[in-house]
Formats: structure tokens, sequence, C-alpha cells
């Protein structure tokens, strides 16, 4: 069984990579997109979404980090990811599954779901590109506004030479609104030759038993669950108990610290609270923390309401002396 860590734009950066593989269970990460249009781009900007090509590709705790690029046309994708992978990436991935109303109306994500002969091209472009001993996956989602295609264009994807695939259970249309249809995945896999990575609405380990029983594939990508309970990974592989909540304000904390002091701290304040709406999913104590939390607008104020609740799980014990 393998498990990957999902790129979620804005949410799952460089730090929140960090996090989340030092818990533990994770095989690889996906970065955010790189967005390419009609050029070569800077080795800076490669830097910036994956500041991890400096050490090696990977994460502080070892898990490999690839490189996601964005766009739709073959030839300029082909060149960014021989950039990427010489700096490092250990492979590439294509996004044909961003559903963002902006990327898709610059024919990039999901809308090239329209278009399976572009899919192919693309694939094909970076495929003959890229070193043979690099993989290229790939990230798409049912379709656009319905399954018509889906079969072909897996079917195009993997002829193209991907050697990967990863399949987001819902139609753009769809957006994330439950359920994930997951023996879409099985039919899919019944099309083509190459390994198919379950994507789509797990939350939990029953939840992603169930993914893999009805997509018939053992191998799972975890984005928003992996958000809502950060050691789901570990629950999944290793059958532990989810993550305490004191710890989990422990994590916080932490990872409160590294943006603060980083270059994104300017983004803190929308990404904490972005996060703990997903924690509400999992935690009731994380319900009652956010009506406080949402109402700062200060980094500091947010630390110090996060100290504060870190300190309580401690004052029994100071009481004591």
């Amino acid at each position: 069984m393998q498990i990957i860590l999902a790129p979620m734009e804005g949410v799952v950066d460089h730090l929140m990579r960090d996090m989340l593989t030092r818990i533990g269970g994770f095989d690889l990460c996906i970065t955010e997109f790189v967005r390419v249009i009609d050029q070569r781009l800077p080795r800076r900007v490669f830097r910036r979404i994956c500041p991890e090509l400096e050490q090696d590709g990977k994460t502080a705790a070892g898990v490999p980090v690839r490189v996601q690029l964005l766009g739709q046309e073959p030839h300029w994708l082909a060149e960014n990811a021989v950039r990427a992978v010489e700096m490092g990436s250990p492979g590439i991935d294509l996004n044909f599954g961003c559903p963002a109303k902006t990327v898709n109306k610059s024919r990039g994500g999901a809308v090239l779901l329209k278009d399976t002969e572009r899919l192919y091209q693309i694939v094909k472009a970076v495929r003959m590109a890229v070193p043979a001993g690099q993989p290229v996956s790939v990230k798409i989602r049912l379709g656009y506004e319905d399954t018509a295609q889906t079969l072909d264009n897996a079917s195009a994807i993997a002829e193209a030479g991907a050697d990967v695939l990863t399949v987001h259970a819902r139609t753009k249309s769809d957006g994330y609104k439950p359920p994930a249809y997951w023996p879409w995945i099985a039919q899919i896999r019944q099309r083509i030759q190459i390994p198919v990575i379950a994507n789509g609405e797990i939350w939990t380990p029953a939840q992603a038993k169930q993914c893999q029983l009805e997509a018939t594939t053992n191998d799972i990508m975890l984005g928003r669950g992996a958000l809502a309970l950060p050691n789901l990974a570990q629950c999944i592989r290793q059958q532990q108990a989810p993550m305490p909540w004191p710890e989990v304000i422990a994590l916080l904390m932490q990872y409160s610290e590294f943006e603060v002091a980083g270059d994104k701290a300017k983004y803190y304040c929308n990404r904490i609270k972005q996060w703990f709406s997903y924690l509400k999913l999992q935690y009731p104590e994380a319900v009652v923390l956010f009506q406080q939390l949402r109402l700062l607008r200060r980094p500091d104020d947010i630390l110090i309401l996060l100290q504060k609740t870190l300190n309580s799980f401690t004052l029994p014990a100071k009481s004591l002396q």
C-alpha cells in the first residue's frame, strides 16, 4: 500500500508537508502546482513552491516530494518538467484535476478533461522529455461536467506513457460534495494497465478500507482528511489511535511558529483558520476554540490563544506545586 499526501493549493505548502510527514505514514508528497504558460520558468519559481529541492527532493523526514505542473502547452510543460527533474524533483506530476474557475478559464486543470487529444499530447511530450528513470504521474477528476470521457481520458493518459494515474473520484461539477464515486476507479483499472491511486472523501480508516474495496486498489491519496486528522495516514497504515487534542494543539503551535517566522507570515491568519475548518470535522474541541480564533486578525494574538490553550492542559499538575 502507498499513501500519498495530496497537493492542496494554498494549504499544503512545504511547512505543512514537513509537519505531516514527520508524523509519518506517507510514501510521497505532491507539491502545489507550478503554473506553466509559455516559457521555461526560472529556478527560483520551483524553489519557492518546493524548497525541498535544496535537500535532495525530500522532506526533513525523508519523504520524496514531486513537483506538480499545471498548464496546457505540451512543449512548455515538457521544458519545465526537465528543469524540475534536473533540480532534484523525483519525477513529475501533471495536474488535470484543479477545479478552480480562474485556472479553468485559462485552459488549465480540469477543463482539459474535455480535450482527450490534448491530454495525450501533453503526457506524451512530458514523458518523452523526462529521463526514463523518473516517473511521470497524472492526476485527474472523473470529468468536467460528466463522466462521458472518463475511460477515454484514462486510456489516452496511459497510452501516452504515464507511469501512474491518480483519480479524484468526482467531476469538476461535483466539486467536493460527497460522495466520491470510488467504483469508477475500478472501471478505470479494468481499462488501463498502469497503477491507479484512489483519491476523494477519505476521512477515516474505515473510509480508506471502503475506498480500497470499491476502487479495487490499495494505493490512496489523502488531502483534506489528513488536515482534519493529522495522523490519519498512521491510523490507516499502523492502526494508530487518533491524535489526542492536546497533541494537535502542540502541532498547531509548532506550525504557527514556523509560519510566523517565515516569509509567509502575512498569510498565517487565513491558513490557520482554514486548517481549523478541517479540524472541526474530527475534533469537537476545535469548534469551541475556533469561535475565539476566528475573531483574531493578528498572528501574535492567535499565538497567545494557542499557547494559553496548550498551557491549560498542564494546569492541574502546576496547581499541585
